[in-house]
């Protein structure tokens, strides 16, 4: 009888659910207003839309300098994943087998990036690829990109890792496996979601990365993103409302790709999935 009178009802909770529902509604608004005005047929960037049409997204399929801009921020936001996500696991699994105080200076250099003005980065960046010479290449983008994206999949894993057991490492290492054969085979099949969480977010932060792309990439080695801000500095061109629609649709498509995934793994029977 306690328990029932202390139960807080629906109808109790309205005034919760009707505030989340708002602040929901603040957040993902400027995001979706862009849909419908992919749709216009008008030649500036209208909404409501007075007529519906598909002509800015044939726009942007049939010219070859957004096709080239889209295939030059995939194949950099791929090299990044590629190259962040490894780099991000072993960093976070260094400093979770290190000393607290060692680990905290790590980790404090590590996400500096991320603490810093992103001006600051970009500027340090253009400074660091100009003198390499790999201004304008895709070498340098990729470098300005992990240098961004590092932090996210540092922190990433290294929460997956602080609630991780290492026992069963020294497990297998005692039944004659290497250290490197240990991790392969038992820490990382374990940590596969965070894995792939953080991969994702290195995709994310590498095809939205914009302030490194305008001093790094110039020309026809623009980035997706950068074009899309001459864009609207320049001239005002509809078709990057297309483009944005079509990036809330891959990125929304990822993630539920990624939940529905990890709920699967989690209900298989003895599954390890984190």
């Amino acid at each position: 009888m306690l328990s029932n009178e202390r139960q807080i009802s629906h109808g109790r909770r309205a005034w919760l659910y009707l505030w989340t529902s708002a602040v929901l509604a603040f957040l993902v608004a400027p995001s979706l207003i862009v849909i419908p005005m992919s749709f216009s047929a008008s030649n500036l960037l209208e909404f409501p839309p007075s007529t519906l049409s598909l002509r800015w997204y044939a726009s942007y399929f049939s010219s070859s300098e957004w096709m080239r801009a889209t295939a030059i921020s995939l194949s950099t936001a791929l090299l990044t994943v590629l190259i962040a996500t490894p780099v991000g696991f072993l960093a976070a699994y260094a400093v979770a087998r290190t000393t607290p105080r060692l680990g905290s200076v790590a980790t404090a250099i590590i996400v500096l990036p991320t603490i810093l003005p992103h001006i600051v980065v970009a500027v340090g960046m253009f400074f660091v690829l100009s003198w390499a010479g790999l201004i304008n290449t895709i070498t340098g983008l990729t470098i300005g990109h992990v240098v961004v994206a590092l932090p996210f999949v540092f922190v990433v894993m290294l929460a997956a890792l602080k609630s991780y057991d290492f026992s069963q490492e020294k497990a297998a290492v005692s039944l004659g496996a290497s250290q490197f054969r240990a991790v392969i085979d038992i820490t990382l099949p374990q940590l596969k979601m965070s894995l792939i969480t953080a991969a994702l977010l290195a995709f994310i932060s590498s095809i939205d990365e914009v302030i490194i792309s305008m001093l790094v990439s110039t020309g026809s080695a623009s980035t997706l993103s950068r074009r899309m801000l001459v864009s609207l500095t320049d001239v005002i061109d509809p078709t990057i409302a297309a483009i944005s629609t079509l990036f809330i649709l891959v990125t929304v498509s990822v993630i539920v790709i990624v939940q529905l995934t990890g709920n699967r793994s989690a209900l298989v029977p003895g599954g390890t999935e984190r």
